[in-house]
């Protein structure tokens, strides 16, 4: 057998030195690959600022905002920025009729007066390490892929083990290349975190789903929160001794601005992107899968917005919801006609083209890479059928809201039907975990919008599903009722257990072998569990073997795409780790006649307001600042910057991300992509990819102006 004695020459290969804005660097690399192109760009510093172990760097400022967002600090007490989108949740959270915070904002003026967020987390990153060839010792080439990975997990897990013994750090292991290269992450999580401020939706959500991935922007989307830690400096849970973290490092402020053509450099974590796909995945992006899923979203849309108008307790309930939805929604359509104007298939057809040509070149190519397209063209074949069927399990039935509630009780209710004794304590442990979610979902649950909802996408689902994935209990549902979707809406909810939160609670505070029988034969809870049952036999699990095989493929064709173009740049795709991006402030050109600036400003904010849009209303109070020009230090050319674009390469999970200049200080916080570059996930365009970030100058004009909380300015570092 022979050893993967490539490992050491295809690390080589990974970064060649061609200078572009497109790409998201690992941090560890900088140094070695990127700092020449970013100082050609006007960057100012060393590799060492960005990324050290030996001294404090701007890793050590930035975190892992939650689960899906970035956060960086800006003063010596743990004050941290991100967007107002990624603290939208616990506003909500903490936003009632009474305290309505989405609507009003919310200022802490001290310490005592900042809400603890119950399980928000922020992550901050310790070290990064290649551990390629601990991860594949003993892996040989043409080993079973099933033993690979199993080997491969167990190195894995060794070297994280090995990186957190003895300490309070958690740490993972992630493939790069589809498995051609592997890093170590060790992390270090703080679980006390407090909302300190944020300003009303009508600025931190200025232009909502009207402006949603679009440029110009005039959207204040910042929040700010704080970490604490115990008198240690270390993590802890929420307690009211803790005290605000203290920082190896954190961001000064520029309040010069920035200019077109200043460097930038975005630090954060990206989420996901898929740069190297075929032209077969492609299609199903842009032909199979978005075109049905943007239309269900609309749908659901259009329904929650209905009642959301007529009724502020509803509007609470469900904004959270409603943004959550048309993120995507909004991002899929431009991803889409993005994919179509870059002719994104045919370039990728001409790319695997030259590959087969390439290959055909010798009979050892055709040995180890022949195969790949042909094989690839077969199993995408294949992955339609699953992926259509994926698509309305997650956009049609999982969009009804009491059928993803009703999934949580299945391993309570299954534990008496397991063959032995029921486990009593785990019995009583998750039935007091599911009534805390109970309540939780019903705090913002409104029935007759899921009524609605459910009514729409079953009848949708029900008419393009293939008949072999419609649970039985549907079927009999439509058979029952002659396909009357009101009468079968009726009966699913009006009958359910899990449409009435006090008797449900009632059940899981006396839950027995009696409730577990009167649950299971609930009609939510029977439809879904054949519903779940259906899906993983028949799509989850061949799925999956689909998307597995395409991996290894995938593993295979990255190494020959870099044998064959050893010359040009390849950047890892994103996969929620810390990441450089950099570029410069740039505006663009989205079509004939039509000229971007790369900046906007207060004058943007109030022109819109008199548009008579929902999503433009403006605060009365910053109308009369803008009124009387009362700006302060903020003042520039007699208005106030508010956001503006530059080409730095970014994708989800790079919201609140930092924007830094040249020498390191924050100019602004990444929230957003200008909507003609929103398939940058599979195809960079530098003529249209532009990220979107709010000017930090508008945050401080919020916060001392607006807010007046000046004691928030007085806590950071500003450089004129």
């Amino acid at each position: 057998m022979k050893r993967l004695s490539f490992i050491v020459a295809f690390s080589l290969l990974l970064f060649p030195s061609v200078y572009a804005d497109e790409g998201m660097w690992i941090p560890l690399l900088v140094g070695k690959y990127n700092l020449d192109a970013m100082k050609a760009k006007g960057f100012k510093l060393t590799a060492e600022d960005i990324y050290s172990i030996n001294q404090p760097s701007m890793k050590d400022a930035i975190v892992m905002f939650g689960r899906g967002c970035t956060g960086e600090l800006i003063s010596p007490n743990g004050l941290l920025i991100t967007n107002h989108h990624c603290g939208y949740g616990m506003i909500q959270y903490h936003s009632s009729v009474e305290h309505d915070y989405l609507s009003q904002g919310f200022w802490a003026m001290s310490l005592e007066e900042e809400l603890p967020c119950p399980g928000l987390t922020v992550t901050f990153l310790n070290r990064i390490e290649d551990v390629t060839q601990r991860v594949l010792q003993g892996v040989e080439s043409d080993m079973d892929e099933a033993i690979r990975q199993s080997m491969i997990q167990a190195n894995s897990k060794t070297i994280a083990d090995s990186a957190i013994a003895n300490s309070n750090l958690t740490a993972s292991v992630e493939p790069f290349y589809y498995g051609n290269q592997y890093f170590l992450f060790v992390y270090e999580v703080y679980s006390d975190v407090r909302l300190v401020g944020a300003p009303p939706s009508s600025i931190g959500k200025f232009g909502g789903d009207t402006d949603n991935w679009t440029w110009p922007r005039h959207t204040g989307d910042f929040s700010l929160f704080r970490v604490y830690a115990d008198k240690d400096n270390q993590p802890a849970p929420y307690s009211a001794e803790n005290v605000p973290y203290k920082p190896k490092r954190y961001f000064p402020i520029s309040t010069k601005g920035i200019s077109a053509g200043d460097f930038t450099m975005v630090y954060g974590y990206p989420a996901r992107t898929e740069q190297y796909i075929t032209s077969q995945a492609v299609h199903q992006v842009a032909n199979v899968s978005n075109p049905v899923k943007i239309s269900l979203r609309q749908t659901r849309l259009d329904i929650m917005k209905n009642y959301m108008m007529s009724n502020d307790t509803v509007r609470i309930k469900y904004a959270s919801k409603h943004a959550g939805v048309a993120n995507a929604w909004k991002k899929w359509i431009g991803e889409r006609n993005g994919l179509i104007r870059l002719n994104a298939i045919e370039k990728k057809e001409a790319l695997e083209q030259q590959f087969s040509q390439w290959v055909n070149e010798t009979q050892e190519r055709v040995e180890e890479y022949g195969y790949l397209l042909p094989r690839f063209s077969e199993l995408y074949g294949q992955r339609e059928h699953y992926l259509k069927a994926d698509d309305l399990r997650r956009e049609a039935f999982a969009a009804v809201e009491i059928n993803r509630f009703a999934l949580q009780f299945t391993r309570l209710v299954e534990e008496y039907y397991t063959g032995s004794e029921p486990d009593l304590a785990l019995i009583e442990k998750q039935s007091k975990g599911l009534i805390a979610s109970t309540r939780r979902f019903y705090k913002d649950y409104y029935s007759p919008i899921d009524r609605e909802i459910f009514q729409m996408m079953m009848r949708y689902l029900s008419e393009h599903l293939s008949d072999s994935l419609q649970p039985k209990a549907l079927k009999g549902l439509i058979q029952q009722y002659n396909a009357d979707w009101q009468k079968i809406t009726a009966k699913y909810f009006d009958e359910s257990l899990f449409a009435d939160s006090t008797k449900l609670i009632y059940y899981l505070s006396n839950f027995d072998r009696k409730a577990a029988n009167y649950m299971k034969t609930d009609l939510v809870y029977t439809l879904n569990a054949q519903f779940d049952s259906l899906f993983n036999e028949k799509v989850v699990t061949p799925f999956q073997m689909v998307n597995d095989e395409l991996t290894v493929l995938y593993r295979t064709y990255m190494k020959g795409l870099m044998e064959m173009q050893p010359n040009r740049i390849f950047y890892p795709d994103a996969n929620f780790t810390l990441r450089v991006a950099y570029g410069n402030v740039e505006g663009y050109s989205p079509c004939d006649a039509v000229d971007y600036l790369y900046y906007t400003t207060l004058e943007g904010v109030v022109e819109k307001s008199q548009m008579g849009v929902y999503d433009y209303e403006v605060p009365a109070k910053l109308l009369e600042l803008h009124k009387a020009k009362d700006y302060g230090r903020w003042a520039v050319n007699g208005t106030v910057p508010v956001s503006f674009s530059a080409t730095n390469h970014t994708s989800g999970g790079n919201s609140g991300s930092p924007v830094v200049n040249a020498q390191g200080h924050l100019v602004g916080v990444n929230f957003d992509r200008v909507w003609e570059g929103t398939m940058s996930d599979i195809m960079f365009d530098p003529a249209m990819c532009r990220n979107i970030s709010i000017d930090i100058r508008y945050a401080l004009f919020i916060i001392e102006k607006y807010a007046g909380a000046t004691h928030l300015i007085s806590e950071m570092t500003l450089i004129q």
